[in-house]
């Protein structure tokens, strides 16, 4: 069994701001437009090095929607942050009719989402937006689960050409994926491999994944960990060849059931091969004011919840 070590906990939104930092440094066409949210998105560097090339529309995010549109007919290459549940919940139709309609080249970076956003509560812990961003056409819709994966995202969806929602959060988690990696836009990575259960992950649930593996292993159940970064498009055939080998699944993350990645999965599992799934996600509730380890208890979207999970799943495939 493979052994992951956590390098050091960070959170992914400084991931995202070192992402901008190099970008900035390396590629002109690439502008940052922030809602009044400089800090918390971590992007002070980029602003320092290149204050021509940054915009500040105060706390006007459906403005800065439209502002990050139009830049792209310049040749530039947007990227407007704010928290997430103000990037999709509060624009949606900007969104929709500016950005996804249009196909326009905007990189929508939304930091603090999920239920890790921890003390500010239920208003600005949003658990819809995947879902939200995924029905949208030509949305691509990334969701890393580290810091290095989030830099290495932000520096892929640069090269993209098309609209992106790259989602990433507040609290530090494990650092455990490789400094240098190369992040491929649609690609799964495969971190486990085992035979009994396909556990499938994004986010921040893919550490909660590995540990669950890790007791599982010493119980004498070998999963397959899949990492999702990318939940649109997805990676079809990763999951498709691991569950027929394993024939039952579980998917997990830090999002409600509906509309998530788990939903995803289902879908492509109905119409290509279906398995018994487990759901290991928020069960279509708000959020409530806690530290963000006590809401993954509550709300069961933590490593136990995975554990329990796959014990409930390779009963229901046993029967």
């Amino acid at each position: 069994m493979k052994t992951y070590t956590d390098q050091g906990k960070q959170d992914t939104r400084s991931g995202f701001g070192a992402g901008m930092t190099e970008l900035g440094r390396t590629n002109p066409r690439v502008v940052s437009l922030c809602a009044d949210l400089v800090g918390s998105l971590k992007i002070e560097t980029f602003i320092e090095e290149n204050p021509e090339r940054f915009f500040q529309t105060g706390i006007a995010e459906a403005n800065m929607m439209g502002i990050a549109a139009g830049l792209t007919i310049g040749g530039y290459i947007p990227f407007a942050s704010t928290f997430a549940n103000f990037a999709t919940g509060r624009v949606y139709d900007q969104i929709r009719q500016s950005i996804a309609y249009s196909g326009k080249n905007v990189k929508i970076c939304a930091s603090h989402a999920g239920i890790t956003l921890g003390e500010d509560g239920a208003t600005h812990q949003i658990l819809e937006d995947l879902g939200l961003m995924k029905m949208l056409p030509g949305m691509v819709v990334i969701n890393p689960c580290d810091f290095n994966q989030t830099k290495a995202a932000t520096l892929a969806i640069a090269e993209y050409e098309g609209p992106v929602y790259l989602r990433f959060g507040r609290p530090k988690v494990a650092n455990f994926t490789p400094v240098d990696q190369s992040f491929e836009i649609g690609k799964a990575v495969q971190l486990q491999e085992g035979s009994d259960v396909t556990i499938i992950a994004t986010g921040h649930l893919v550490w909660e994944s590995l540990q669950a593996a890790e007791r599982l292993h010493q119980q004498g159940i070998t999963a397959d960990v899949i990492d999702i970064h990318t939940i649109k498009p997805l990676d079809e055939e990763a999951i498709l060849a691991s569950v027929a080998k394993t024939g039952c699944v579980v998917t997990a993350e830090e999002h409600n059931y509906l509309g998530g990645l788990g939903e995803s999965v289902s879908g492509l599992l109905a119409r290509r091969y279906p398995v018994p799934q487990e759901f290991v996600a928020v069960q279509d509730t708000f959020g409530e004011s806690g530290t963000p380890e006590d809401l993954m208890e509550k709300y069961g979207i933590n490593n136990k919840a995975v554990e329990k999970a796959v014990l409930k799943v390779l009963e229901r495939k046993a029967g």
